[in-house]
């Protein structure tokens, strides 16, 4: 007679599934527990049937999908009971590719990115990514940036209950190079059973490259590497090329000098002024850093992954870096001195590069060497993740907070002449989601917001009561900032908050920035800022504008492709010089900040992200149609902004975006 606690198995689903039982110690069930998962893996590996997609370029979406039942049968259709669907796959490119499954009330996907193209893995997807909206987070990349082991998962498309689960879709948007996947199991789990990397050839190198994938330029050897950096040193580099003063103004116009950066508004065109009195356009990049691109996250989830670990004691001083590909790099080119000599190595670049600017998210050693213009976000004012990037204003000791963060942020800035401005936020996540903020404030604990927002509701509850209140909200938390920036720096400019989505945005959000920035910023992954856009946001904001973040890539490295692709490095170059021209000729424009300085971690950042957008990668060496286009533009930005020449009109081939395509499947 069996006991309650002990483990029934007498159907197919009891094996192939991995499924939540109590754990008894009998020696009986240890047995019972062992013929099953010998059991498990016999029927598991006669039930594989491996499927083939040869994605085709010519498309603009090419995938299939497949009856679950023909890969793994016997799995369940009702996946209540279970957290995490668990795959083994195998794709020949890092390009992002949708995984969706069909149900009851319709198709329901989500874009993933594997780590490891060419070769096989398993990686576990958590169910709630595809049953419910995302958690509340800071700003728009953590709230759908998800990081795994062997990949990396962006959240979108349809979300609900997994009912009458019968096929799984593959699909991807503009495929580079007809690249193929196969998948030869499906399995669902209860718990959380890992990624894992099945393959004996490891998937990273020993100086941090993908070494699953050859391409030119790759590196093979120390000593060509060591060819390489040395003829770079011996560069002698000016920036007469571009007439810049000693801030990066131009030398050619002028206007009032404070000895501070601030804005003027000329002939109609708008510019920074430089502290010399020089106009300015802020030709910047984010990120600036040295020995990135190479840092490692979850090693003890990753067994097989790594060729040859770089030594962890070089980042001591860093505590949230581990052990960084890009630091050793670093180290083999410079030897002990490699920090500052990698930091006078990035002045040498940037003013070879014509980039005058060191932008958002960028090393403070490299900032504080008072040798690039500079512009930085603000720490320590409230904002807070779970209420989707905005604070409660509400608290009792909100605005003490805001005024310490601001005074150890800025006070020991104030006299600085290098410095442009400071930025409050990124992306916040609340844009457009009011709605589903009042809910979660309601939901959550007690606290001085929800208090204020019963308050506010107990007069009218409709959509836009609490958009108002959102609002309100919003503006009490820019006014108390701005207010703290003033008092403990008044020569430096409130650059505002790096939107997420300008042409989405409310015109009272546009009208609450102009009675508080001095210049407004926002974030644009597309092939060019449409001129739409910043005519609406010039037009009732009333102020000059930068563009916080853009970038391209492509899949050629091992990396994924970024937010806006392109299919060679190459185009890489061509995309940056239409985009970035194209933004300048806008009269209200007076800056960018590509993102980013180095290509990102190739085994992902923190929340997964391992986009090949850098000028300089991991082995630390610049990509050279990149940065040779960044000069051809940076010659041309303050004619194209005087409007005396027209911007570049070659774009690169088949540019691509991130965005889901609806009804794929009914085509």
């Amino acid at each position: 007679m069996k006991t309650q606690n002990q483990k029934k198995i007498n159907t197919f689903e009891d094996i192939i599934v991995f499924k939540k039982q109590p754990k008894p110690t009998t020696m009986k069930y240890r047995l019972c527990l062992s013929l099953a998962i010998i059991l498990f893996l016999t029927i598991s590996v006669l039930a594989q049937k491996p499927v083939k997609i040869q994605f085709d370029s010519n498309k603009e979406v090419s995938g299939q999908k497949f009856a679950i039942r023909d890969i793994t049968p016997g799995l369940p259709t009702n996946w209540d009971d279970y957290n995490f669907v668990v795959l083994e796959f195998k794709i020949t490119t890092s390009q992002r590719f949708h995984i969706g499954f069909t149900t009851e009330t319709g198709y329901n996907e989500l874009r993933v990115m594997s780590y490891t193209p060419n070769g096989w893995n398993k990686l576990a997807i958590p169910l709630k990514f595809y049953r419910r909206l995302p958690d509340a987070a800071l700003d728009l990349a953590a709230t759908y940036n998800q990081p795994r082991y062997t990949g990396w998962i962006n959240l979108g498309g349809k979300r609900g209950p997994l009912h009458n689960v019968d096929s799984i879709g593959i699909r991807m948007n503009a495929p580079i190079n007809n690249p193929s996947f196969e998948l030869r199991s499906i399995a669902l789990s209860v718990e959380d059973p890992g990624d894992q990397y099945l393959e004996d050839k490891p998937a990273v190198d020993e100086f941090g490259q993908s070494n699953l994938c050859e391409y030119e330029g790759k590196i093979h050897s120390l000593d060509l590497l060591k060819k390489e950096w040395e003829a770079e040193d011996k560069e002698v580099v000016t920036t007469k090329a571009y007439n810049y003063s000693k801030f990066g103004g131009y030398l050619q116009a002028k206007g009032k000098a404070t000895g501070f950066f601030h804005t003027e508004r000329i002939n109609g065109q708008w510019w920074f002024v430089d502290p010399e009195g020089y106009l300015f356009l802020s030709h910047g990049v984010d990120c600036v850093s040295p020995g990135g691109g190479g840092n490692i996250r979850d090693l003890d989830k990753r067994k097989g992954m790594y060729k040859e670990l770089p030594p962890q004691s070089l980042n001591a001083n860093s505590p949230r870096r581990g052990a960084s590909f890009g630091t050793w790099n670093l180290f083999r080119r410079y030897g002990e001195n490699y920090p500052e000599k990698s930091r006078a190595m990035i002045v040498k670049r940037m003013d070879k590069w014509g980039l005058n600017t060191i932008a958002n998210w960028s090393s403070p050693e490299v900032m504080n060497m008072n040798k690039k213009a500079f512009m930085f976000q603000l720490r320590d004012v409230g904002i807070e993740g779970g209420l989707m990037g905005l604070p409660d204003v509400y608290a009792p000791d909100f605005a003490s907070k805001v005024d310490a963060g601001c005074k150890a942020s800025v006070e020991q800035y104030k006299n600085n002449p290098w410095l442009i401005g400071y930025f409050t936020g990124n992306e916040p996540s609340w844009l457009e989601q009011e709605e589903r903020l009042c809910s979660m404030i309601l939901d959550g604990a007690d606290q001085p917001i929800k208090t204020q927002l019963k308050n506010w509701l107990s007069q009218g509850d409709s959509p836009e009561r609490r958009k108002e209140f959102i609002f309100k909200t919003f503006r009490i938390f820019l006014e108390t900032v701005d207010q703290a920036i003033k008092k403990y720096d008044p020569n430096h400019l409130n650059l505002g908050i790096r939107f997420g989505n300008v042409m989405g945005i409310d015109r009272e959000i546009l009208e609450i920035c102009k009675d508080v920035f001095d210049v407004f910023s926002f974030n644009c992954y597309d092939l060019y800022p449409k001129k739409e856009m910043m005519d609406r946001a010039a037009k009732i904001t009333g102020l000059p504008m930068i563009i916080g973040e853009y970038h391209f890539g492509t899949v050629d490295r091992g990396m994924a492709q970024s937010l806006w692709q392109v299919n060679s490095q190459q185009e890489r170059g061509v995309a940056y010089r239409y985009y970035t021209e194209r933004a300048y000729s806008h009269a209200g424009l007076i800056g960018t900040a590509y993102f980013q300085w180095c290509d990102q971690d190739l085994t992902g950042r923190r929340d997964g992200e391992n986009y090949n957008c850098g000028l300089v990668d991991v082995t630390d060496r610049p990509y050279s149609s990149q940065v040779e286009a960044i000069m051809e533009t940076a010659k041309r930005l303050f004619d194209i902004h005087n409007g005396k020449i027209q911007p570049i009109d070659q774009s690169p081939v088949k540019p691509r975006g991130h965005g889901a395509i609806p009804n794929f499947w009914n085509k």
